[in-house]
């Protein structure tokens, strides 16, 4: 059975965010559609393990940020694959408070909605919130990011904890780095970062034609942090 077949429905992406104690925190879904026009309701998928399903289980509201094609994989990277246990994922991010603190991610988002949640559904890993939509705005008529362009343009994985996620071949994950080919590709297999020696990674000190093998063993994925030691051949 070819699993990856379920990358060609057609999803978005987008930031949920919720607050709990005054505390916010968000995560990457692709699994937001709206589900009914009167009233406008929609539904999300959220993983039980994760932070954010906690605080939208405490607080009964969240955010959604529709992102545009344009958004960055580190934009993406740190909400979709870093714990905001131990991170802050809104350093730095343009937000946008609503009355009870949830916050609303404009940075590369082309609208976003206020939600409050109606109803739950328990789906083992995931619990899905059912929202009744009570504000929306449109931020710039940008094209939305769709999950197909996410993965066959951006190159991008979806984290273990995604209702989307399709685990590696066996062996896949554990193959080690060779370093064959001075200029081959290295691919992060914790958030599908490429590493391509042509470009190099200049944000962060690496200049172009530089190989993987010679880059500083304290370089980390531009993306979610993760050490060289979790790059494969690409």
């Amino acid at each position: 059975m070819k699993l990856e077949t379920l990358h060609k429905i057609s999803y978005g992406l987008y930031i949920i965010a919720a607050v709990k104690d005054g505390k916010p925190n968000g995560q990457i879904a692709n699994t937001v559609f709206q589900i009914t026009s009167e009233p406008p309701t929609i539904a999300v998928s959220i993983n039980k393990n994760n932070l954010t399903h906690e605080y939208i289980l405490a607080s009964g509201r969240f955010s959604v940020s529709i992102l545009e094609k344009g958004a960055p994989m580190q934009l993406i990277g740190n909400f979709g694959f870093k714990s905001g246990r131990e991170f802050d994922k809104f350093s730095g991010i343009k937000v946008k408070n609503l009355a009870d603190g949830t916050p609303i991610v404009l940075d590369y988002a082309l609208g976003f909605l206020e939600v409050k949640v109606v109803n739950q559904f328990d789906c083992g890993t995931h619990t899905i919130f059912f929202a009744k939509v009570i504000d929306a705005e449109i931020l710039n008529s940008a094209e939305p990011m769709t999950y197909a362009y996410y993965h066959d343009v951006k190159k991008g994985k979806a984290p273990k904890t995604a209702p989307t996620y399709i685990r590696e071949e066996d062996g896949k994950e554990s193959e080690a780095i060779n370093g064959e080919g001075p200029m081959q590709k290295y691919v992060c297999k914790i958030c599908g970062y490429v590493y391509d020696p042509t470009k190099g990674d200049p944000d962060n000190g690496v200049s172009a034609g530089t190989s993987f093998a010679k880059i500083p063993d304290s370089w980390v994925c531009p993306i979610c942090g993760a050490d060289k030691s979790q790059f494969l051949e690409n």
